[in-house]
């Protein structure tokens, strides 16, 4: 499973609590998503192949909104409500909806999952979950709560683990060889303690098909999407890795070692020629994986 929690965690916006400042995340969320879209894009194509002219589309979890703007791309027939509990964030969906042309099928929805869901107007034929279910403590009952916002025939689609992001060689010329495995280690360790301090955490077998049918979902189906950005990156690609690199720095400075900081210091140093910003096996590699179920009519 991946996480990527060491620059992604934030992907779903539901935990507040932490005081997370939105403002500063933002610019990193949005440019993680827009240089995903390739691989959201193929997601997408594979959900439209059952889900047929949906009416109503729920991004659960939405952040900034591109994934929601997508949508409304995808799905030109549908009405898209993105559902955050940042408000700048869900302020940022809305401009980014209206400058796309969806401002008239474009909605929001302010609160904290699931309960917010409960202020639909109407059951959804999509919903979707990014990444956002790993934020609430009780995953099976948020799961049932989801699960029971979908209209008949509604498709509950939800986006958890997949493999981390890799960047770089594993040997980079400097410093330990294997930097980005050490670097997962300390996330999963980190999204452990993560879950164990979410109000009404559940410790739970991710077995998300299993759990989708708990639930009382039918027609389970997974499937993995790949991003694959070669070397040498582009100036979009590489900008993304150095944003990544440095919340890992920050986010994970107590738990690496002296000699990973050292490293992970000269790859984000611009003046350093082995600095990603300059060394041309710079790449993303990364997959996520949707499971999907549908409510019985």
């Amino acid at each position: 499973m991946a996480h990527d929690h060491h620059h992604e965690h934030t992907h779903s916006h539901q935990h507040a609590h932490t005081g997370i400042d939105w403002a500063e995340v933002a610019p990193l969320l949005e440019a993680q998503a827009e240089l995903f879209t390739p691989l959201y894009e193929k997601a997408l194509a594979w959900l439209a192949k059952d889900v047929t002219e949906p009416g109503l589309i729920v991004d659960a979890g939405s952040g900034p909104g591109v994934l929601s703007c997508l949508f409304a791309e995808t799905f030109p027939g549908a009405r898209v409500v993105a559902v955050d509990s940042s408000g700048p964030l869900l302020e940022r969906a809305r401009d980014r909806a209206a400058r796309e042309g969806a401002a008239d099928r474009f909605g929001t929805l302010l609160g904290e999952l699931p309960d917010v869901l409960g202020e639909l107007d109407y059951p959804a034929d999509l919903l979707w979950a990014s990444r956002s279910l790993h934020h609430l403590g009780d995953q099976r009952a948020a799961l049932t709560a989801f699960a029971e916002r979908l209209a008949p025939g509604g498709t509950l689609a939800v986006l958890e683990g997949g493999l981390p992001p890799r960047y770089l060689p594993r040997d980079i010329g400097f410093g330990r060889p294997g930097l980005q495995a050490r670097i997962d280690a300390l996330d999963e360790e980190r999204f452990t303690r993560m879950r164990a301090e979410l109000p009404g955490s559940v410790a739970e077998t991710e077995d998300w098909p299993a759990l989708l049918t708990a639930a009382g979902l039918k027609h389970t189906r997974t499937r993995s999407f790949l991003l694959d950005l070669p070397a040498p990156a582009t100036d979009r690609a590489r900008g993304y890795v150095v944003a990544a690199l440095t919340r890992t720095r920050d986010v994970l400075a107590d738990d690496l070692d002296a000699s990973d900081r050292a490293t992970l210091d000269r790859l984000l140093d611009p003046g350093d020629p082995g600095s990603v910003h300059h060394r041309r096996d710079v790449f993303v590699l990364a997959a996520h994986t949707v499971h999907t179920a549908v409510r019985p009519v």
